[in-house]
C-alpha cells in the first residue's frame, strides 16, 4: 500500500495536530477543527492555537446518527474577524480549480484538501487518452460519474480534462455550491443530479448506461432527498456491484475512497475482487498530510481501479 499526500497546495497547510484537533490554513485564514485521529499531544501550546486561529469549531455531543438529524452538528467560535465566505485555488498543469469556502454547521468548509491527489490522477488519466482527444487537446466522449460528490473537486478536475461529467449529491444546497465552484473555475457543462446515489446508480445499471470513470467517496451515513437512508456497512456491497455493471471494461478507472468509520483498504480490495473481473490494475493507498512538525495525519484510504 502506498502513502500519498498532495504536493502542490499553496492555499492550504496543516499547521499543527493533536489533542483530537487540527490547525489548518485555508488561504489567509487559520481554522481549528476536530480530528478524532490526532490522539497525540499538540506541538504548539493552547495559547498559541488561540492566538493564531481565526475560528474554532466545537461539535455538539452526538447521538445515534441513524436517528438524529443533528448528529455531528456544532458551532463556530470566531476569535478574529473572518468573512462568511472566501476563495482559494489549486493549480496543476493546465487545471486551475477555484473553491468558495464557508463555515458550515457540520464543520466542513467546502473542500477536502487531501483529495487533490485524486484530482491530479483524474486529470492525467483523462487528458492522457490521446485516442479520445479532439483538436483542442481535450478528451471527447469520456464519461465520468461522481457519486456522493459534495462540492465537486473531482467533478471539476474531470471537466477540466474535457470529460462529460455527471455529478450526483442528495443535497440541493450542496449541489448549488458545487455549481458555483464550476463557474469560479471557468468551466461549464456538468450535469447536476439531486438524488440518492444508490437509487441513481440502480437506475443507470438497469438502463445499461456506461461510464469511463466512477468516483465515489461514501459517508458512513446519510439521507437522500426523499428521506432515503444510507448506512455504509449495509449498502456499500450493492453500490460496488452496480459500479461493476456500469464501468466500461477498458480505458476506464474507478476511485473508491474510504474515510468513514476508519475502514481498512482491505475492505475496498475485497469488495472490488467480489464484483469486478480480474485483470484490472488496482492500487491502494492511505492519504495523509504532514503538519509542520512532521507528524503525518491519516485522512482515509483509497483504491484506484484502472484498465
Amino acid at each position: 500500500m502506498d502513502f500519498l499526500t498532495p504536493q502542490r497546495w499553496k492555499d492550504y497547510e496543516l499547521i499543527d495536530t493533536g489533542g483530537l484537533e487540527k490547525l489548518e490554513r485555508f488561504g489567509q485564514f487559520i481554522l481549528a477543527r476536530p480530528e478524532p485521529q490526532a490522539v497525540w499531544k499538540k506541538a504548539l501550546s493552547e495559547s498559541e492555537w488561540e492566538k493564531i486561529a481565526y475560528a474554532r469549531y466545537r461539535r455538539n455531543k452526538g447521538t445515534d446518527p441513524a436517528k438524529s438529524e443533528n448528529f455531528d452538528k456544532g458551532e463556530w467560535i470566531r476569535m478574529k474577524k473572518i468573512p462568511d465566505q472566501w476563495k482559494i485555488s489549486f493549480q496543476y498543469k493546465n487545471m486551475d480549480l477555484r473553491f468558495r469556502l464557508g463555515l458550515t454547521a457540520f464543520g466542513h468548509i467546502g473542500v477536502f484538501p487531501e483529495q487533490a491527489v485524486n484530482w491530479e490522477f483524474i486529470y492525467d488519466f483523462i487528458s492522457g487518452r490521446n485516442d479520445k482527444q479532439g483538436k483542442d487537446g481535450q478528451a471527447k466522449g469520456f464519461r465520468v460519474l461522481n457519486l456522493f460528490a459534495y462540492t465537486g473537486g473531482a467533478s471539476l478536475a474531470a471537466k477540466a480534462a474535457g470529460a462529460e461529467v455527471v455529478h450526483v449529491d442528495s443535497s440541493k444546497p450542496t449541489l448549488n455550491w458545487a455549481r458555483e465552484m464550476m463557474e469560479l473555475s471557468n468551466l461549464d457543462g456538468i450535469r447536476w443530479v439531486v438524488e440518492d446515489a444508490l437509487k441513481f446508480i440502480r437506475r443507470e445499471a438497469k438502463r445499461g448506461n456506461k461510464y469511463n470513470g466512477i468516483i465515489l467517496d461514501p459517508p458512513a451515513y446519510g439521507r437522500g432527498p426523499e428521506g432515503e437512508k444510507w448506512m455504509l456497512q449495509d449498502s456499500i456491497d450493492e453500490m460496488i456491484s452496480h459500479c461493476s455493471e456500469i464501468l466500461l471494461p477498458s480505458e476506464s478507472f474507478m476511485i473508491f475512497s474510504l474515510y468513514s468509520m476508519g475502514f481498512s483498504s482491505l475492505i475496498a480490495e475485497n469488495l472490488v475482487k467480489t464484483h469486478f473481473q480480474t485483470g484490472r490494475l488496482n492500487e491502494t493507498a492511505e492519504l495523509f498530510f504532514p503538519d509542520r512538525n512532521g507528524r503525518k495525519l491519516p485522512l482515509g484510504t483509497l483504491l484506484r481501479l484502472t484498465d
